[in-house]
């Protein structure tokens, strides 16, 4: 086996989805045949291995669940609340989750901020951090102990959206790990995030939706999750190209900040001509939004129409 192949294989061991085995390699045909009585009739080809589902069951996220997240970073209480106390968060996004269902299955998401862009260029110029793989182990054992969703956040800064999430293939290889990018966070050559909104294009979103469906389709995954993050309108150029993939679950998520007049008009001018195949989703800020009055219920999001598939809590 080439040593890349055996070091994935030994990470899927340690992430409970890869399993080692005693059996020999099977000796050439002509040795087999040679070695057999003249009766023997041939083995039986053993069967495929299972394909692997969703944490709660089944291999399609929509229409039958109903999606629920917390976002955040470990020790980054800004970011959202996944920074401490995993199982005290995965016990109260569950709560949330429940209140939410409306006659679907509700399925709890973890959203991890992965790659965080920053305002200094650090040691490569690209303006982003990257996680410790460590921690993303550590979220992922969360995460499978409540059965839930883990989803990769990437924040690209100035490095290509592309190869960040190629480097997180380890990781998207697993039927219970989906993938969000958040392109206001994407700049170019000469700007720094925070200073000006990032942004992607339409066939951008589509090289990583097409790349999605690769892994799932050579790995037999489940329906992949993939989130882009959508604040305004010019953050998405060209965005009627986007296209959605064979086990690929394409979401927008609508993350307009403000008083619930305020996110409802951002909601609806970014829903009103979706690209075919896309879902919506909304988002709640638990500091920004309350600024402006009291957050919104889960009664009233599950009334904003299109219906948000997708609530995700910051």
């Amino acid at each position: 086996m080439p040593k890349p192949a055996r070091c994935l294989l030994s990470l899927l061991v340690l992430l409970g989805f890869a399993g080692c085995s005693d059996v020999p390699p099977e000796l050439p045909a002509s040795e087999q045949l040679a070695n057999q009585p003249a009766a023997a009739t041939p083995k039986p080809t053993p069967p495929a291995p299972p394909l692997a589902q969703l944490p709660r069951g089944g291999r399609r996220i929509f229409p039958a669940h109903q999606l629920v997240a917390f976002v955040g970073a470990p020790g980054s209480p800004a970011l959202g609340p996944l920074d401490a106390d995993l199982d005290e968060r995965a016990r109260r996004l569950e709560r949330l989750a429940a209140s939410y269902r409306g006659g679907r299955s509700a399925l709890p998401v973890m959203e991890l901020i992965v790659v965080t862009a920053q305002g200094a260029a650090g040691r490569d110029g690209k303006y982003r951090t990257r996680i410790d793989p460590q921690q993303i182990g550590r979220y992922l054992a969360v995460a499978r102990k409540y059965r839930m969703l883990l989803m990769l956040d990437v924040q690209p800064g100035r490095a290509n959206p592309v190869d960040e999430v190629r480097r997180l293939e380890p990781w998207l290889r697993l039927p219970d790990v989906g993938l969000a990018v958040d392109p206001e966070w994407q700049v170019g050559p000469g700007q720094v995030p925070g200073r000006v909104f990032g942004r992607t294009t339409g066939p951008q979103l589509n090289a990583i939706g097409a790349y999605l469906s690769t892994l799932v389709t050579r790995y037999r995954l489940p329906e992949k999750l993939f989130v882009f993050h959508q604040l305004a309108k010019p953050i998405v150029r060209d965005e009627a190209a986007v296209r959605t993939y064979p086990g690929v679950a394409t979401v927008k998520s609508v993350d307009g900040i403000g008083s619930r007049t305020q996110k409802l008009a951002t909601y609806r001018g970014l829903t009103t001509k979706l690209p075919r195949g896309v879902r919506t989703g909304f988002k709640l800020f638990y500091q920004e939004d309350t600024r402006h009055g009291v957050l919104m219920t889960p009664a009233q999001v599950l009334a904003v129409r299109p219906r948000p598939e997708l609530v995700i809590y910051e």
